[in-house]
């Protein structure tokens, strides 16, 4: 495990009322889908992934971020398509569109993580470590066993800190 990940650059926050951070979020898991509205795998997979996650799993415990992260067709992917985007796939968990780099197709937070396309699944722990850096599609299975154990470790992580005071 490595220290703290580097923070999300974000140049917009869709469906949360003000800006989010990594650091912010310590004490959950945080699950970031790092996607493009135009990209076959991002609809069919992770997307509808990332809203399932959202449903599963109590907002106080595990956080779900969607990333627009785009490096091709910039045209086409603006912030207002966005929006039209969002609204249609009615997706209700904080979207941060990734802040582009002057003179590079390559969003600033796609170059932080060496991300190599979309769909990428990110998952950091209660302690804002990176656990898992996965491109491409990874099945529901997969997913849901490394999100419960990390919940489940944050629980051990609560036990054995409480069992601490009380000795």
């Amino acid at each position: 495990m490595t220290d703290h990940a580097p923070e999300l650059q974000v140049s917009e926050w869709l469906n949360v009322d003000g800006p989010l951070t990594l650091a912010g979020l310590r004490g959950r898991v945080v699950v970031v889908h790092a996607f493009q509205m135009l990209c076959p795998g991002c609809i069919l997979h992770a997307v509808p992934q990332a809203k399932a996650i959202r449903e599963a799993f109590p907002e106080s415990r595990l956080a779900v971020i969607g990333l627009h992260t785009v490096f091709e067709h910039h045209d086409a992917m603006t912030p207002a398509a966005l929006k039209a985007f969002v609204h249609e796939f009615r997706i209700r968990h904080p979207i941060g569109i990734d802040r582009a780099a002057p003179g590079d197709p390559m969003p600033l937070t796609m170059q932080a993580y060496a991300m190599r396309g979309t769909p990428t699944l990110l998952v950091f722990d209660r302690q804002g470590r990176i656990r898992l850096d996965h491109f491409g599609h990874l099945d529901d299975l997969r997913v849901g066993a490394a999100l419960g154990q990390l919940l489940g470790e944050a629980e051990d992580t609560d036990d054995a800190w409480a069992q601490g005071l009380r000795t």
